[in-house]
């Protein structure tokens, strides 16, 4: 199943697909393993930096590898792109979807070049994501006028026929200072206004009850990426304070096993229906 029919599929449930971000191998391993023995279905994500980190060749096999050891349903997605020609490398290695991120654009800019991905996308049958409004990193105050407008919303759905789209609504990259409120309000004016699939970037931090209740109003695809690097690093720094050990063989599997609890608490948040 491609991954435009599946997030419609959750649409139609009132549920949603896991995005996580994986960075390396062995946080791939922590992802998956958890979606395989959940049995969920799941959304491999790939940053541009993490491509360049592992190779593009490298990061593709990876996720489809393991995906394929641990039988789990997944897809590939590049999150946050800006450069088109990156784009197309992807779409050419096989990725079952691809975000144009142009929201730092002109409404008409980011419509435009969003509507260029969504013309290439065409001859992958990919997914394409796009992201109207701004969602800013821990650091920068949230500006309720830059959250997602929804009659925009519906105007930019309807110009580029874009298959998912990241709103807005309160959200914000990385850790939060305080518990984060999402205007779940705008979140259903939104969905009222448009059928496409929307997307909450951000995911790492939120309330499990808040993620529910924004699936619940419309949200199809969960974004979560700080949380697994924090998890990861934290662990292996603690393990390293306290032991001689070199094999990183030995040492790796715990900080594995403890992106796989993260995950598969995700999983069990989101997966409502």
């Amino acid at each position: 199943m491609k991954l435009q029919e599946k997030l419609k599929e959750a649409q139609k449930k009132s549920s949603a697909v896991l995005a996580a971000n994986y960075y390396n191998i062995e946080t791939c391993k922590g992802i998956l393993k958890a979606a395989g023995k959940s049995k969920k279905p799941v959304i491999l994500q790939l940053t541009e930096s993490s491509i360049e980190y592992m190779s593009l060749k490298t990061a593709y096999s990876t996720g489809r590898t393991l995906s394929d050891y641990y039988e789990v349903e997944s897809w590939i997605h590049l999150d946050h792109c800006k450069n088109i020609d990156t784009i197309k490398k992807c779409l050419d290695a096989g990725f079952d979807s691809v975000m144009i991120d142009a929201s730092d654009l002109s409404f008409s800019e980011n419509a435009a070049v969003t509507n260029k991905v969504v013309e290439l996308a065409k001859n992958y049958e990919a997914n394409v994501e796009a992201e109207l409004g701004y969602i800013p990193k821990p650091d920068i105050e949230l500006e309720t006028d830059k959250f997602t407008n929804p009659e925009e919303a519906k105007r930019f759905v309807e110009e580029t026929g874009v298959n998912a789209l990241a709103v807005a609504i309160g959200s914000k990259h990385g850790f939060y200072k305080g518990e984060p409120k999402l205007d779940l309000k705008r979140l259903k004016e939104i969905r009222k206004n448009t059928e496409v699939c929307l997307v909450l970037h951000g995911g790492s931090g939120i309330p499990g009850s808040t993620l529910q209740q924004a699936i619940k109003f419309g949200i199809t695809k969960v974004n979560v990426a700080t949380e697994t690097k924090d998890i990861f690093m934290r662990t292996l720094k603690e393990d390293l304070a306290n032991s001689n050990e070199i094999d990183l063989r030995k040492l790796f599997p715990h900080a594995i096993s403890t992106v796989e609890d993260l995950i598969s608490e995700k999983l069990k948040i989101i997966s409502i229906d």
